[in-house]
């Protein structure tokens, strides 16, 4: 499962905007986050450069990690 760190994922509100951002793309993906680590967990049938973009897109800076 993909792992994004999002520094700038700081509250309850970006965590809202992420998952959603994320659902738009795939209904069915599994979001998971954890704010203190500001990290997202994404598991998707959809291209993950989509979904890294379609966050980028909504304000966000995801790094993917290894």
């Amino acid at each position: 499962m993909p792992v994004f760190q999002i520094a700038d994922m700081t509250c309850k509100h970006c965590e809202a905007t992420i998952t959603k951002t994320v659902k738009d793309i795939d209904a069915q993906a599994q979001v998971i986050i954890d704010l203190a680590a500001h990290t997202a967990k994404i598991k998707s049938q959809h291209n993950i450069d989509v979904i890294e973009k379609a966050i980028s897109d909504a304000g966000f800076t995801p790094v993917r990690q290894a």
